[in-house]
C-alpha cells in the first residue's frame, strides 16, 4: 500500500525504516532521500511508526535475533 503519495513510499518501507531505527516520520522519509510535502501521509505514517515501535518494545528480544 502506498502511504505517500508525493515520494511513492510503500508501507513496507516505512516499517522497514522503523524495525531499523526511524522513530519519526522525518527519519524515515530521510532515509529515502526525500521530504514530506503535502502532509496528507503524517498520520498514517505516523501510525505504522508506532505500531512497529510498539511491536519491538513487546518483543525486543525477536528484534535483537
Amino acid at each position: 500500500m502506498i502511504v505517500c503519495c508525493c515520494n511513492a513510499i510503500r508501507e513496507t518501507e516505512v516499517r522497514d525504516a522503523a524495525r531499523t531505527g526511524a522513530c519519526t516520520v522525518g527519519q524515515v522519509y530521510a532515509r529515502k532521500g526525500c521530504k514530506v510535502k503535502c502532509g496528507s501521509c503524517l498520520p498514517f505514517a505516523r501510525a505504522i511508526i508506532a505500531e512497529e515501535l510498539d511491536a519491538i518494545a513487546a518483543n525486543p528480544a525477536k528484534v535483537a535475533a
